[in-house]
């Protein structure tokens, strides 16, 4: 262990030179888009990082306590084009901060305490377009440096300390400006002098948002003659008198959109007069609308008559229980109603009126038939309504409708087949539940409808007809259903012109060869989100025009090589992230085509492996294919080895007596004989043996010592032990005595093969044969190894007469005495018998 001292010694230095190193000197930003994009958001840094390459065109400091920024201080960086520098502390911003910049189109300095700007803060932005400035503690816009930047498009200066609406004169040399953003000042007056550079040079296409200002007089007439693009008055308003007073104040406004009304969080005005809106006569409204207001005046019939010409009306978060008609003859030709309640659905007559929007209203759950005979566009999404019949004519009052949006609604019953709606060209039922669409053709007259949803309709698709009539469509988007038995069909014969078409989460298992036969012209095809087990690309090659393909979130474990040939040549985007793929040299072929596919791929590194356990989660790019061979000869030897040394089991398992005797053979090979002749034989030849074969030679003149299993053998020693070791290594010769009792003896058969290797590995030909008794020759084939050695070698024939058995005697007293040491005694004895 290190020494107290030693130790101290050491760390002291490296705390010391840790403590010097400053955030901006190491690695601390979020690199979100290499050499372009960087994230060094809340790291407490005091200046931009020195690894931020020059090259970088987006980049977020927010959250650092830069404070002061002085001359030059992004020089480094001429590339950029957004700068986010929200609460930085700022507090000085020096001429010529941002000098170089001259790509750069949007700097956002929100909540800053800004307590000084010098006269060129903001010189050399040449090109910028957006200026964020909320919370900055701006005071006056005639003060604010900005009269140079013509290129400005947008101007926030939302949450300051503004107290007059004068526009300053510079805003002339602003031609392009078209939204400036003055809410939640403290601005409460409007007179004619503040709007005196709109007088003098318009900015047609300027939107002003003044909300959330405690206005308390306009002044009548300073609005007059000038054009503006939007006005937005939310929240101003302490009573209903100065908010009828202002409004009519902006006399002789010609304006594209009026907003008016409340915001959700910040109520002054509970209820709606209906007087309010009469000051809007004198103004040019294409657009208006109308928000949070929580009690509509029952009787606010009239309160619509200065809006009979406005072209489009949006009414947002209303109360209009009462509200039963409108003032007859108005022009209005789109009716917005969101978020509002009735007592029932509103059968007001519009005869003008083209486009509805009725959407996530309170209304009961029951949609009551309307006729506007001049409607094209009707949206009734949210509303949690049921159709008992849908859709035709008689439902929805009029023969022109192109637009049709019912998602997001309960049950559709889908009873008729759009009769007198031929005109359709848009089709959204996602999110509600159809009813008996797949029995039958319910969409064939629609053969202009070009967009059609049926997401997450509970669809279960049988009816392979269920797209019929559809020959213009282009958009189809069905996820979410179901298709019978999980198998996707050729159900889109007829689209012939589909360009989109998403079957994702649709649990599908299995795709039809011929699915997308009748599609050439389809681009993006989404199949994410089922259960696909494998990339079978066979169905996709007709899709000639065929550009992104998603397959990700499926359970593709991998596809084979052939499959990976038939892939449109146009696909550019191929998508198989999040899949459950094997990383096993089984499928080496396919793991090698990720590699080689990586500018088709989306977010190639993200593909990662689910098998084998020991690789899940690692990126499909980083699998070696030589792990692979590595592996193929690892198995090839571990199988060659087991292979053999089951081999080498089996010999020696089959061969154990023999080795046996082979190692008996070595160890007795220099030794005497103990016996004259082992015998084997048939225990139910035994008296035979004991009576003439022990006798004649035991008892015979040369008397010879036979080995015999009942006498001889050692007690306690294994059978086959002794038959090998008392046996055959103590024996000069061996005797076997043939009969039908032996041939169907095993362990006979068994000595007799034991026998044969003895003569082998002692080179001796030691081996007499003598049989018993005639022997059927079918009998003694089933032995072929016995048989063949009977009929090539000269075996002893035992017969039951004198001179047969005289004959046999001396017989085998000879082949006995072949290779037994002679003594003289002997051999005359021998001669004399």
């Amino acid at each position: 262990m290190m020494p107290p001292t030693r130790l101290a010694g050491t760390l002291i230095p490296a705390m010391a030179f840790l403590s010097c190193l400053r955030p901006e000197s190491w690695d601390p930003c979020v690199e979100v888009v290499p050499n372009i994009t960087y994230q060094c958001m809340d790291l407490n840094l005091h200046k931009i990082p020195d690894n931020i390459p020059s090259s970088t065109k987006d980049l977020d400091m927010s959250f650092n306590p830069l404070r002061n920024l002085g001359s030059h201080s992004f020089s480094k960086f001429p590339e950029l084009q957004v700068l986010d520098l929200s609460r930085c502390e700022i507090q000085i911003i020096e001429d010529d901060a941002y000098q170089g910049l001259n790509h750069l189109s949007i700097l956002i300095l929100t909540g800053n305490p800004i307590q000084r700007l010098f006269p060129g803060a903001f010189s050399g932005l040449s090109s910028l377009q957006t200026l964020v400035v909320v919370e900055t503690n701006i005071a006056s816009l005639e003060d604010f440096p900005i009269g140079h930047l013509k290129t400005l498009k947008e101007l926030n200066v939302a949450h300051n300390l503004i107290h007059s609406f004068k526009l300053p004169e510079y805003l002339s040399n602003m031609p392009n400006l078209e939204y400036l953003d003055l809410s939640n000042n403290k601005i409460q007056n409007i007179y004619h002098k503040d709007l005196q550079v709109l007088h003098q040079k318009p900015l047609l296409n300027l939107s002003l948002d003044l909300s959330l200002n405690p206005l308390d007089f306009i002044q009548p007439g300073a609005f007059k003659e000038i054009k503006l693009h939007e006005l937005i008055l939310r929240s101003n308003f302490n009573s209903t008198d100065v908010m009828k007073a202002s409004i009519q104040g902006l006399a002789g406004l010609q304006i594209h959109q009026l907003v008016l009304g409340e915001f959700k969080n910040e109520r002054n005005l509970e209820r709606f007069d209906k007087s309010i809106l009469e000051g809007l006569c004198n103004l040019i409204i294409e657009k208006f609308r109308i928000a949070y207001f929580d009690k509509f005046s029952e009787d606010a019939t009239d309160s619509f008559n200065c809006l009979a010409n406005v072209s489009t009306i949006s009414l947002v978060h209303l109360y209009f229980n009462g509200l039963k008609q409108l003032p007859k003859n108005l022009g209005w030709q789109r009716l917005e109603l969101v978020n509002c309640e009735f007592e029932q659905f509103p059968t007001w007559k519009l005869d003008s009126l083209k486009e509805l929007v009725f959407s996530a209203n309170e209304v009961g759950n029951t949609f009551t038939q309307v006729k506007l005979e001049s409607l094209e566009f009707l949206d009734l999404s949210r509303n949690d309504f049921s159709f008992k019949s849908c859709c035709s004519e008689r439902d929805l009052g009029t023969t022109r409708l192109k637009h049709l949006d019912l998602s997001f609604n309960n049950i559709i019953t889908m009873s008729s087949n759009f009769l007198g709606l031929e005109q359709l060209e848009y089709l959204d039922f996602q999110h509600s539940s159809l009813k008996q669409v797949s029995e039958f053709s319910v969409f064939l007259p629609l053969k202009n409808l070009r967009y059609l949803d049926i997401s997450y309709t509970h669809t279960q698709v049988a009816f392979h007809g269920i797209f019929n009539g559809l020959i213009s469509l282009q958009i189809l988007k069905m996820a979410g259903n179901s298709f019978q038995d999980n198998f996707l069909p050729n159900i889109f014969m007829e689209l012939t012109n589909l360009t989109i078409l998403d079957l994702s989460d649709c649990q599908l298992e299995q795709v039809s060869q011929v699915a997308f036969n009748s599609l050439p012209k389809l681009q993006l095809l989404n199949m994410s989100h089922n259960h696909l087990l494998s990339l079978d690309t066979l169905p996709y090659e007709p899709l000639h025009s065929l550009q992104t393909l998603d397959c990700s979130f499926n359970r593709i474990v991998a596809s084979k090589e052939q499959e990976l040939r038939h892939f449109p040549s146009n696909l550019s985007s191929l998508n198989l992230t999040r899949n459950d793929f094997a990383c096993v040299c089984e499928h080496q072929s396919f793991l090698q085509w990720v590699k080689d596919q990586r500018q088709l791929l989306v977010e190639v590194e993200q593909m990662v492996c689910a098998k084998p356990l020991d690789m899940q989660g690692m990126p499909m790019l980083n699998f070696r294919n030589a792990t692979c061979q590595v592996r193929k000869t690892i198995i090839t030897v571990s199988v060659f080895t087991v292979l053999l040394v089951s081999l080498v089991v089996v010999l020696v398992y089959k061969f154990y007596f023999h080795l046996m005797l082979l190692a008996g053979c070595k160890k007795y090979s220099r030794g005497e004989s103990t016996y004259d002749a082992f015998v084997i034989y048939s225990s139910q030849d035994e008296d035979w043996v004991r009576n003439e074969l022990v006798k004649n030679l035991e008892e015979g003149v040369p008397p010879f010592q036979l080995c015999l299993h009942y006498r001889d053998f050692i007690p306690g020693v294994a059978i086959a032990a002794n038959i090998i070791q008392e046996g055959f290594h103590k024996s000069r010769k061996v005797i076997v005595v043939v009969s039908q009792h032996f041939i169907q003896s095993r362990w006979c058969i068994f000595e007799y093969e034991i026998a044969q290797t003895w003569q082998f590995l002692s080179s001796r030909a030691g081996i007499i044969f003598i049989v018993l008794q005639k022997l059927e020759k079918s009998l003694l084939r089933q032995q072929v190894e016995l048989y063949r050695l009977l009929n090539r070698n000269t075996y002893l024939e035992w017969e039951d007469s004198v001179l047969g058995r005289h004959i046999f005697w001396r017989r085998l007293r000879k082949a006995l005495l072949d290779g037994k040491p002679r003594s003289p005694e002997g051999m005359a004895d021998a001669e004399g018998s």
